[in-house]
């Protein structure tokens, strides 16, 4: 597991250090990635091939199914287990895990790419895969830096309130480009980095700071508008990798499309535990759930994958 590079002007002006991602998510989610990337190696034409699971033989295809129920069925089993911390969650924190589940859609449907397909030129002036992908990661710093600079002008006037940040609060902030340096990994990586990071300094904000005044585009909103704008943001521009993979001629495979779906499938376990109180007892249980399912789901993928091959 790489060291997260964290952001430190969002570390300078946020109000107390930011909550950290649980260690049982970093290992679930290191197994999630192990799952799609021996699932990626199977080809549609082996979808057809005999799985062995349980005592019955089944197919490679429903073996990625199986893989996803397995996600979906720890989902419906953590709730409960976690219903009393969810009761006292305070309002931002489902904001938050809902781009991180968001952030898991879009994994699913890079897991299948390689690096030669960053820089593919779609033709029509339209972005290529790298210049989206930094977007996407630039949007995210964006809205976590400049969320809390309007947050310190809370208490202007509202006949004094900015138009816009001045030029010298963006002293620091990385150009877009470098959002997109290096390899398909590593601008995944930085993606996770800077939506956990924000998560965690978001995350434990309240109803009154939800609805301090804030600006985006231009318009007057508040701080909620733009943390639900991260979920959407993600969600925009995955669309736009989506048509951008049609434009050069990279369309997307049944596997593609069965990886995605494991993918969203843990996205929306830890959207359920990200950032609940581990130290409550049910909530420590949930985690060591959600972990040990995400081991199994690899141990079933690797199986997926082998019966392929034969």
């Amino acid at each position: 597991m790489t060291a997260p590079v964290l952001d430190h002007f969002l570390l300078r002006i946020a109000p107390a250090p930011p909550v950290s991602v649980a260690p049982e998510l970093l290992r679930a989610r290191e197994s999630i990635r192990a799952s799609l990337a021996a699932l990626r190696q199977v080809p549609d034409s082996a979808l057809e091939r005999n799985w062995q699971w349980h005592d019955g033989e089944l197919d490679v295809r429903y073996g990625f199914y199986r893989q996803y129920e397995e996600l979906e069925d720890a989902r419906t089993r953590v709730r409960p287990l976690v219903a009393d911390a969810r009761g006292d969650e305070g309002p931002a924190r489902p904001l938050v895990a809902a781009a991180s589940a968001a952030r898991w859609d879009l994994h699913g449907l890079l897991s299948s790419l390689t690096d030669t397909d960053l820089d593919r030129d779609p033709g029509n002036e339209e972005w290529t895969l790298r210049q989206t992908l930094a977007h996407i990661v630039g949007g995210q710093r964006g809205y976590a830096w400049f969320t809390y600079w309007y947050l310190a002008q809370r208490d202007r006037p509202l006949n004094e309130f900015p138009e816009r940040a001045p030029d010298d609060a963006e002293i620091g902030f990385p150009e877009e480009e470098t959002e997109g340096r290096g390899t398909l990994a590593e601008i995944q990586r930085r993606f996770d980095d800077i939506v956990d990071l924000s998560a965690g300094v978001f995350g434990t904000l309240g109803d009154e700071e939800l609805a301090a005044r804030a600006r985006w585009s231009g318009l007057l909103v508040d701080v909620r508008f733009r943390m639900v704008r991260w979920t959407s943001h993600i969600r925009e521009h995955t669309i736009q990798v989506e048509k951008t993979l049609g434009f050069i001629g990279r369309p997307l495979t049944e596997v593609d499309l069965l990886l995605r779906l494991i993918a969203a499938g843990y996205g929306r376990l830890e959207e359920e535990l990200l950032l609940l109180p581990a130290e409550r007892q049910a909530v420590a249980d949930a985690l060591a759930l959600a972990e040990s399912v995400a081991e199994r789901v690899t141990s079933g993928a690797q199986s997926v994958a082998e019966a392929a091959r034969a």
